[in-house]
């Protein structure tokens, strides 16, 4: 199965530091090696950020992570932003390249949506018409953009977080009856996961406390990093860290993730 990292944050941050730890499973402390991608969402300014964080840079290396020049330079480059997406790939279906890598991206109600996945869906073959369709041969990409296209169906506009929420829950209960079904979706105003098997999080605030990689001998005080103000959520397939408490998702559970913290919806 593949491996998936989410941020949201309440104010611009960069996941250096969780990035480092998470890039080592592809190839190094685990088995998933047929390449990696990660999707920053980013206003024109910190003055701009917020809301309308519509700009993406989106990066993938169908090389392992654990070795790929490009995952040594965003372990590097501290890109600043609210919404992160990250994946790295252990394939079940579709070959290895750069089509098939996560995260996928796709505009609707012009804004740009992020989508990765990790599980492994049988007989799931809707029929995709209009706007959306797969690049690659993936279960993945197949699933994301039969998403995209029921919630162009279901809302004329983009909809707020909370009705997003509600769509999404049903989309995510109709795929997963097809098998594992953890995902990750962004569209830079909040962070959605799902859960069907393995999925964490953990919300970093005030007062900030050290940290420790579980894949790297790397320890980082966040409270020389941060402000009172700042929330994060970090949402994970397995742990990053030996020394925060992390949350397990319940089977089945979608949770949205706003400002750096878990909403009730």
């Amino acid at each position: 199965m593949c491996q998936l990292l989410g941020m949201n944050c309440n104010t611009p941050t960069d996941v250096t530091f969780s990035f480092r730890g998470f890039a080592q499973r592809g190839g190094q402390t685990d088995h998933h090696a047929d390449g990696w991608g990660i999707a920053f969402f980013e206003g024109n300014s910190v003055a701009e950020a917020g809301s309308d964080d519509k700009g993406l840079r989106h990066f993938v290396d169908h090389e392992p992570a654990c070795s790929s020049p490009v995952a040594e330079l965003i372990s590097r480059y501290p890109i600043k932003s609210r919404n992160v997406i990250s994946h790295i790939r252990k394939a079940t279906q579709g070959r290895v390249a750069l089509e098939n890598c996560h995260p996928f991206v796709r505009e609707l109600w012009g804004r740009y949506w992020v989508f990765a996945h990790n599980g492994d869906l049988k007989d799931f073959t809707p029929r995709l018409h209009g706007s959306f369709k797969p690049v690659g041969n993936t279960d993945s990409e197949r699933a994301f953009c039969w998403i995209m296209q029921e919630l162009a169906k279901s809302h004329a506009g983009v909809p707020s977080v909370q009705e997003l929420s509600i769509t999404l829950r049903e989309l995510a209960a109709k795929i997963a009856s097809h098998g594992t079904f953890n995902f990750l979706l962004s569209n830079g105003q909040a962070l959605w996961a799902h859960a069907s098997t393995s999925l964490f999080y953990v919300e970093r605030k005030y007062p900030f406390a050290h940290a420790t990689l579980s894949d790297e001998d790397v320890s980082v005080n966040f409270a020389e990093h941060t402000k009172p103000s700042d929330r994060v959520a970090v949402v994970v397939t397995a742990p990053l860290t030996t020394n925060e408490s992390w949350t397990a998702f319940a089977p089945g559970e979608l949770k949205v993730f706003a400002d750096g913290a878990a909403l009730d919806a």
